[in-house]
């Protein structure tokens, strides 16, 4: 097949979804070609925006058959680069974003069908309409979609008890990199019949195919919740604190936030109306969540007991619990406002053992001061799951401007201790284009030969979000 010139290529394109929904303008393109945190950018032949799992079949199709890169790209909120074009080769973004209808909720079963273009805030409210709860919750539930939340693993503040987007998936519907469509759409919980393909593609950042659909867990809804905000001395009294709780309330506590006082500073400057909740200042604070199906009342004393108790046995400095709804929101809405109150540093999404945080943390901290006199980490996230935001900046703009032009040495030095630790130096956003030679140094030459084996497998032509993860 001879190749399509750029314009055949979009009249191809307009044939099967329609000339509307083929953007080539570049005013059009500018937010389709440019991730969240504007590290990367380049251009791509066009975007397309199908409607329907057909349609992205047809659209693969046709790209593979030109030997064309197949970008997916959902809310375009990552952090790694994965869902912008490379530059590298002919590229074409499919946005999932029409792909957003709510295909069944089954309250008996405990889930619902949703395709990949859905807003997580959105499957939430659907879930909510059912009197069921689904727990994925991360700050950019507005805006981010499913598909890519599946794409990415993506983990978020209810790890801790109900566990990645990974184990809220029971089926998926994929387009396969040649456009043939995979229907997996399953609501079994047990179901051993062979390899369990979804997992394939849960993770594989667009890489495999293009997840068009899912069948996801529901929970019954918490009839109790509550919300507290905790003073500590440091990150070692949190996992001891951590370990305390859910001794004591077992599942009950839903999420378990670490958050640095320079990390509440910065929240303090950058979010209009917020404030310090204890008043006083704290080296380092826990948000904690807790939910129960029983009484408000019963789940809030049983709390305060709890919390008493740790005070009086110097687990913890000081406490607040939210009184109100409203409370609670503002208390998360600290937690929410970390990334954008401290928005350009050296950005690192680790995961170590919960046990091996406060290791991580010390010796990071005396590595870098070490090679980067005055450095300043920015250091909060899932202490319950063992994933920490630990991100570096300088005093001053200008400083940290010159600390990111040496990024590389910055993460060396992280990394260093990650691998000592046992950790991984991508927790819950991927690789992307960010980490997609930096993994080359920290997975065995076997699991690498294992990854390409499946890409080769599935994707012989290369044409499946080319340029990242490998």
């Amino acid at each position: 097949m001879n190749p399509l010139s750029r314009s055949e290529l979009i009249d191809a394109l307009a044939q099967l979804v329609g000339s509307a929904q083929v953007l080539t303008e570049a005013r059009d393109l500018a937010p389709y070609f440019t991730d969240w945190r504007k590290q990367y950018s380049a251009n791509a032949e066009c975007v397309v925006r199908p409607a329907n799992t057909g349609e992205v079949s047809r659209v693969v199709e046709l790209c593979a058959n030109q030997d064309i890169g197949i970008v997916p790209q959902g809310g375009n909120t990552g952090l790694c680069g994965g869902s912008v074009p490379t530059g590298m080769r002919r590229e074409v973004v499919v946005s999932l974003s029409r792909l957003n209808r709510i295909r069944e909720v089954d309250p008996l079963n405990n889930t619902i069908t949703v395709e990949a273009g859905c807003v997580l805030a959105a499957v939430q409210t659907a879930a909510e309409g059912a009197m069921r709860f689904f727990p994925l919750s991360l700050a950019a539930e507005g805006s981010c979609q499913i598909g890519g939340n599946l794409s990415t693993n993506a983990g978020g503040v209810n790890v801790l008890r109900f566990g990645n987007t990974r184990e809220q998936a029971l089926g998926l519907e994929v387009v396969l990199p040649d456009g043939r469509v995979w229907n997996g759409l399953r609501g079994l919980r047990k179901d051993n019949t062979g390899y369990d393909l979804k997992q394939l593609f849960i993770g594989a950042e667009g890489s495999l195919g293009i997840i068009t659909a899912a069948v996801l867990k529901l929970y019954p809804k918490p009839e109790a919740s509550a919300t507290a905000w905790i003073a500590l001395n440091s990150p070692r009294e949190a996992v001891g604190l951590l370990a305390s709780l859910r001794g004591q309330l077992g599942d009950r506590l839903v999420a378990f936030e670490l958050v640095s006082r320079r990390c509440l500073e910065a929240v303090l400057v950058h979010a209009r109306g917020s404030s310090d909740p204890l008043g006083d200042v704290h080296p380092w604070y826990v948000l904690a969540e807790f939910a129960d199906c029983g009484s408000a009342d019963a789940l809030r004393a049983n709390l305060e007991r709890v919390l008493v108790g740790c005070a009086e046995s110097a687990a913890l400095r000081d406490a607040a619990l939210a009184h109100s709804a409203a409370q609670a929101r503002a208390l998360w809405r600290i937690r929410e406002s970390i990334p954008e109150a401290q928005f350009s540093n050296v950005k690192h999404d680790i995961s170590v053992p919960v046990s091996r945080l406060p290791e991580f943390i010390e010796r990071s901290d005396a590595a870098l001061e070490r090679r980067f006199p005055g450095v300043t980490p920015y250091t909060f996230g899932h202490i319950g799951d063992g994933n920490l935001h630990y991100n570096v900046g300088m005093p001053d703009a200008a400083a940290t401007a010159a600390l990111i032009a040496r990024r590389s040495e910055v993460n060396a030095v992280v990394y260093e201790v990650v691998d000592a630790l046992g950790g991984s130096i991508s927790a819950e956003h991927g690789l992307g284009q960010l980490k997609r030679e930096e993994i080359l140094a920290h997975k065995s030459a076997l699991e690498l030969e294992m990854m390409r084996a499946i890409k080769r497998a599935l994707d012989p032509r290369q044409v499946m979000n080319p340029g990242k993860v490998l």
